[in-house]
């Protein structure tokens, strides 16, 4: 087969007859095509050759600030059109080249340095609505702020965790450090002393500089907007629908108020907003891998999964999204045959660096810089190990005797991850034996004090008599100090663990290594705190256990205990250590000899903040009116009442601006059913979208629907309690989506102009207009709730009083 021929034309030779146009063949190019339309710097079409006009959808695409048409140009050369002449059909000649990747903004070239001051203002006039809508945003947020001079909800656990940071004293949350370290920075810039107690519903005093808390609590709920406008740029959207998604987190007002007070919503909300902004950065520097701004977009991603997660474990759901997409990139990556091996690698490390050990890094900073921070003892101390309590400032178990003896009173600790001290008290078993509880407790109490006494058969224990220290392999009894009843087993099967036998209160042998002195054959005396012991209970055979079984409510939630069957010495949940100690006729410890390292202690932290987490499920006995179900989000059935609804303070009603509620929800319905019709009619071979559009449609929408369905639905599998604000950082993504469609099938498509601009006028006007009439609920309602009219749009709100 010969090669194709091309043919250069010069011009006519000097002489030549000039040639008549029946010489040539006469190609009718369409109107619309790139090269010769007029409009062309306005809107771009794409030419179909093999279909008549009336058979065909062609769309015309606005420009805006995101793109030359809010699509993603295939090449840098934005209005080339590359030519691929294999012979095939024409319509399959015209395509983009490539290069950049279709979908997203478009890449401009950077402007020339300016010369004078209106040039450098005419270059940067696109940023002059985010500053506008930024300003507005600070209005908003900081208006009325100090109105509640008391604490407002969840202010008084995290205003209290603050407090803790300022004082240095060990406190222990179910949440990750890094918002709780803001909220102490916060009152460490503001001048507060950390002696408040932000009890719910207490009047702040003079000591307490709670406006200006709340202001940098506030800031980023500021930050929200701008973040919210940029994304939409880097997303590719028009400028009328990046208008929409700055006015959208401008107004509404579950947003807007849940950033108003000492809380960690703001701080979650900023680095889910921060998250999906770097991706889209990343995503637009594809075309240029290994650039020094395609890792840096990368490394700031993996930054801000590791800040997010840092906050509340909520932000796995952003990183969630983050994974689907990075799996998606690398598997088209892999399916490029042009790539060479070493550039595979290369994206798959870059991805694993930056994407898993950068927030893993992040993550891990926060819990040492907590570590660092709280080195005193404090409320929070007895979730941890016993080393890593003997080293906080003001512990007394440095001081405790070293050797355990007959007749020592002591506490002991599960050495299973999230483990607590063992615990029995008054009450009963409902089932089984109906004997006194024994269970794992995570705080100090007199509850948790055991003697270690002979068994029955030997004599009575003396004060007075010689000391006799434990070893490994004695047989002792166990008596629980406040109750004098005995530590028990019997074949029962155990409440929540069935396998395992009942473990009660009505002797045990030991089996012991230790951390300093190795296996149980160099263990010459038990220690405390060093000492790993396991206890064996004589006639059954079986071992003392606490997982992380948590018992119902008439156990109070604490853990069980139970004596496991099988013998698993690397089963870590049946081994104990003695924490406290007390005998007066023992020398003191040295505090030198104990050390704890991070990656324990960091381990242990993480497995009981999971356990204390699970533990927080509905309680069936009890009303929580504050509570709501994840169906009942998207349509705002529910809203949550932040403050005492008493006439004479002002009232706090968490819930969203129904429109934009209300219109992310259809959205996500409407984008389901556009994505059903396009891929109905492609298959009959109609032609709605350019490969650019199409790309740029599946891309944003996978953003919107991957994020809204990761935020929403592992809240029906989560036993957890639940609220609506769980909901917030869900929304965000519907409002993506809400955007995305108005943006697609309106502000791009191929209508005049004066339509666009109607229909701008009419979405911002309901934004504005609802964000209006609610906006009390986030600013405050003052007076009688009932003399307010107009904001019962569900009779399920639970507004007005009855």
């Amino acid at each position: 087969m010969r090669p194709p021929q091309v043919q250069i034309d010069f011009g006519t030779p000097p002489g030549t007859p000039p040639r008549t146009s029946s010489e040539f063949e006469e190609i009718p190019y369409p109107a619309t095509h790139p090269s010769y339309s007029n409009n062309y710097k306005y809107e771009e079409s794409l030419p179909l050759h093999h279909m008549h006009e009336d058979t065909s959808t062609r769309r015309r695409v606005a420009r805006g600030p995101g793109s030359s048409g809010g699509f993603m140009s295939g090449d840098e050369h934005e209005n080339e059109m590359h030519y691929d002449d294999d012979g095939k059909d024409v319509a399959s000649k015209l395509r983009p080249s490539k290069g950049r990747v279709s979908s997203g903004r478009v890449h401009r070239p950077p402007p020339p340095p300016p010369t004078s001051i209106s040039e450098f203002i005419s270059q940067n006039l696109e940023h002059l609505p985010p500053v506008i809508y930024t300003l507005l945003s600070c209005w908003t947020r900081f208006h009325k702020i100090g109105h509640a001079n008391t604490v407002v909800w969840d202010e008084a656990h995290f205003g209290k965790f603050g407090s803790h940071y300022l004082k240095r004293e060990f406190y222990f949350d179910v949440h990750p450090p890094l918002g709780k370290m803001l909220v102490g920075l916060a009152g460490l810039l503001s001048g507060y002393n950390g002696q408040f107690e932000f009890k719910s519903g207490e009047v702040y005093n003079e000591n307490v500089p709670y406006v200006a808390m709340r202001v940098m609590m506030a800031t980023f709920g500021v930050a929200l907007v701008p973040l919210g406008w940029y994304t939409a740029v880097e997303l590719g959207m028009s400028s009328w629908s990046c208008h929409l998604v700055a006015l959208m987190v401008l107004c509404d007002v579950a947003w807007l108020c849940i950033s108003r007070f000492i809380l960690l919503d703001s701080m979650l909300l900023f680095f889910t907003f921060t998250t999906v902004f770097f991706l889209t950065k990343f995503h637009n520097q594809q075309y240029q891998s290994f650039s020094f701004d395609w890792w840096m977009w990368l490394a700031f991603t993996g930054i801000s999964i590791g800040c997010v997660t840092s906050v509340k474990w909520i932000g796995l759901f952003v990183t969630a999204v983050v994974g689907l997409y990075t799996i998606e990139d690398l598997w088209e990556k892999f399916g490029d045959l042009r790539m060479s091996n070493r550039d595979q690698f290369r994206h798959w490390a870059a991805r694993v660096l930056c994407l898993i050990i950068l927030p893993i890094l992040v993550y891990m900073w926060s819990f040492k810089m907590h570590f660092l921070i709280l080195n005193h003892s404090g409320p929070g101390d007895s979730t941890m190990s016993s080393l890593f309590q003997a080293q906080l400032v003001g512990n007394d178990f440095g001081k405790n005797p070293q050797e355990i003896a007959i007749g020592s009173k002591i506490t002991l600790k599960g050495m299973g991850w999230g483990g607590g001290l063992l615990h029995s008290h008054v009450q009963t078993y409902p089932i089984g034996s109906g004997q006194q509880q024994v269970t794992c407790y995570h705080y100090k109490d007199d509850n948790n004090h055991w003697a270690v006494l002979p068994t029955w058969e030997e004599p009575e224990y003396n004060p007075n008599s010689e000391l006799r220290f434990l070893q490994n392999g004695d047989v002792i009894r166990l008596q629980h100090g406040p109750t004098t009843r005995n530590l028990h087993s019997h074949s029962v099967s155990a409440p929540v663990t069935k396998l395992n036998n009942e473990v009660s209160c009505y002797g045990n042998s030991t089996v012991v290594d230790d951390i300093k002195q190795g296996t149980k054959e160099h263990v010459t005396r038990v220690h405390s705190l060093t000492t790993r012991l396991r206890f064996k209970h004589q006639a059954l055979g079986c071992y003392l256990y606490a997982a992380n079984a948590v018992l119902p409510q008439w156990g109070f939630k604490q853990l069980e205990v139970s004596c496991i069957k099988e013998n698993d010495p690397e089963d870590i949940h049946t081994y104990w250590n003695v924490e406290s100690h007390w005998n007066d006729r023992l020398p003191p410890g040295d505090a030198k000899f104990y050390k704890s390292p991070f990656l324990r202690d960091f381990w242990h932290l993480n497995v009981a903040m999971m356990t204390s987490n699970n533990a927080l499920i509905p309680d069936p006995d009890k009303e929580d009116i504050l509570a709501s179900n994840p169906t009942d989000w998207p349509w705002m059935r529910l809203g949550l009442r932040m403050c005492g609804w008493g006439d004479n303070q002002p009232k706090y009603y968490l819930l969203g601006t129904p429109v934009i509620w209300w219109g992310g929800s259809v959205s996500l319905i409407a984008s389901v059913i556009a994505l059903g019709v396009y891929l109905l009619r492609h298959q009959r071979k109609y032609v709605d979208m350019t490969p650019q559009q199409w790309d740029h449609f599946l891309y944003v929408g996978k953003i919107a629907a991957y994020g809204w369905f990761l935020h929403y639905f592992p809240f029906f599998i989560m036993g957890r309690v639940t609220y609506v604000h769980h909901y917030l950082p869900t929304l965000y993504f519907s409002v993506i989506m809400l955007a995305h469609l108005l943006d697609h099938f309106i502000f791009s498509a191929r209508w005049k102009d004066s339509t666009k601009r109607v229909a701008f006028g009419i979405c911002a006007f309901l934004i504005v207009g609802n964000f209006w009439w609610f906006r009390g609920m986030a600013w405050g309602i003052d007076g009688p709730i009932n003399d307010y009219w107009g904001l019962l749009w569900r009779k399920t709100w639970n507004i007005y009083n009855a």
